[in-house]
């Protein structure tokens, strides 16, 4: 008999189940939808949020884009180069002595970031069928606190 792991219902059949819990696997079932509709673009979430950050901030670096992304060197390297690779961002200057390269959306990643964006869209109307409006609408103030308080530097939480 292999090793059965515990799904979502074991942690609903708790007398109060832990909103951590269920928060943590609301968050990968949303992501991995997500992942599902943007797998036909040949990208992933990471893709869609690396091409936010450049679409709000036009020529970040390498590292300042890694810094907001809060991923290693390395994780966003290896992003980028997809992007790159697809045409999604265009990257201008750089080419050594110590100068960075700046990044720009391109038409193609601003198509991606509207393909993420609808992906995102199908997960609310989900959530909004299931909880309805006004549920919702009550709770994103919360989840918004929640978020700016785990997004503070650790010292600050």
């Amino acid at each position: 008999m292999a090793d059965e792991q515990p799904g979502p219902d074991s942690a609903l059949s708790t007398p109060t189940p832990s909103a951590a819990f269920l928060l943590s696997v609301l968050g990968r079932q949303i992501r991995d939808r997500v992942d599902a509709a943007l797998h036909s673009e040949g990208i992933a979430v990471r893709h869609v949020s690396a091409l936010g950050h450049l679409s709000r901030n036009p020529g970040l670096s390498y590292s300042e884009l890694g810094r907001r992304a809060a991923v290693t060197p390395q994780s966003m390297q290896a992003t980028l180069n997809k992007l790159e690779e697809i045409g999604a961002v265009e990257r201008i200057g750089g080419g050594g002595r110590g100068r960075s390269a700046r990044l720009f959306v391109t038409d193609e990643g601003q198509r991606l970031i509207d393909v993420g964006m609808a992906s995102y869209a199908e997960v609310d109307q989900a959530l909004t069928e299931h909880l309805g409006q006004d549920t919702l609408r009550e709770l994103i103030p919360s989840l918004m606190r929640a978020f700016r308080a785990f997004a503070a530097a650790p010292e600050d939480r």
